[in-house]
């Protein structure tokens, strides 16, 4: 009796174990029921018919990445070659997707086989309409062309892409080697360009400090000649009035104008020789010279008189 009690518990058991299925986190369980999909067991402990429900597959929902590498060839025929990296994930744990994961692709290699071949291809139908020398600056327009090729056909596989990483970018070693002199002269010509702007620049700069300077001489020569003029006429001017006072002077003393003319013309040799410059003053000291001078001075004065009673 006890050994019957012992079998029944044990078939219980196994019936229990074999009616329980428990589904980890981050995972679904499809049943199938006959071969054909019945319905999807979620995360936790579940229930099923033994020998009539078969746990066909079970699927992962979280996030999967995978690494590629491969070629294009551009327009112009330059080899470029790509290091991606694939973010992708199943869309949703909805009875439909789970099913198209699980029955679109005999396996997982398959699956594998087509999703690289269309990324690949998706890269290089964009990169075979440009030339090499774009290809570096449309990195972001290359995962924008992918995504949008993928979108569609990943959906119907029951998967979406997350995102999608050209890590490196790179050509042969002739073309990077082209590249890098193409490079190294643009920026020797842009240096050179510069540096002529700037000796432009300096050159203008100086010319106009030097016009501006010339200007400023000019301009100061010209009020400090107007300066010498009037202090010119003014002291002409002051002169005249003198000579004339004078001569009012000695007319009225009934002096002789001799003299006066002959202390003017020591006071003119002393003033030439405080204020002159030389070292050595040349006079004629004859007595004709003297005379002449004096007849000159008397000329000079009788006109003024002659002037002033004009006046």
């Amino acid at each position: 009796m006890q050994y019957v009690l012992l079998f029944i518990l044990l078939v219980v058991v196994i019936m229990l174990v074999m009616w329980v299925v428990t589904v980890q986190q981050g995972t679904v369980a499809v049943i199938t029921v006959f071969g054909k999909f019945k319905r999807i067991m979620r995360p936790g402990l579940n229930f099923r018919i033994p020998f009539i429900e078969q746990i066909y597959r079970r699927i992962s929902y979280q996030n999967l990445s995978m690494e590629l590498k491969f070629q294009a060839i551009t327009q112009d025929q330059a080899n470029v070659y790509f290091s991606a990296m694939l973010l992708y994930a199943v869309m949703n744990t909805e009875s439909e997707t789970i099913e198209n994961v699980a029955f679109k692709f005999v396996d997982d290699r398959s699956f594998m086989q087509a999703l690289i071949r269309s990324v690949e291809g998706a890269v290089r139908a964009f990169v075979a309409t440009k030339k090499q020398s774009e290809i570096l600056q449309l990195r972001t327009e290359i995962i924008l062309h992918v995504k949008e090729q993928l979108d569609a056909q990943l959906g119907g596989w029951g998967y979406h892409l997350l995102d999608l990483q050209m890590n490196d970018i790179t050509f042969d070693e002739v073309i990077t080697t082209s590249m890098a002199k193409v490079v190294a002269s643009n920026n020797l010509k842009a240096a050179a360009e510069n540096e002529g702007q700037a000796l432009l620049i300096t050159k203008t700069k100086g010319a106009e400090a030097e016009g501006n300077a010339i200007k400023i001489t000019a301009e100061a020569e010209k009020q400090a000649a107007q300066m010498r003029g009037q202090g010119v006429a003014l002291f002409r001017e002051e002169v005249a009035k003198g000579i004339a006072q004078a001569a009012k002077e000695v007319e009225n003393a009934n002096l002789d104008a001799s003299f006066i003319l002959f202390s003017m013309w020591t006071d003119a040799i002393k003033h030439f020789a405080e204020t002159g410059k030389g070292n050595t003053i040349f006079l004629d000291g004859s007595a004709d010279n003297f005379q002449r001078t004096l007849q000159q001075l008397m000329s000079t004065m009788q006109s003024k008189g002659t002037d002033k009673n004009i006046e």
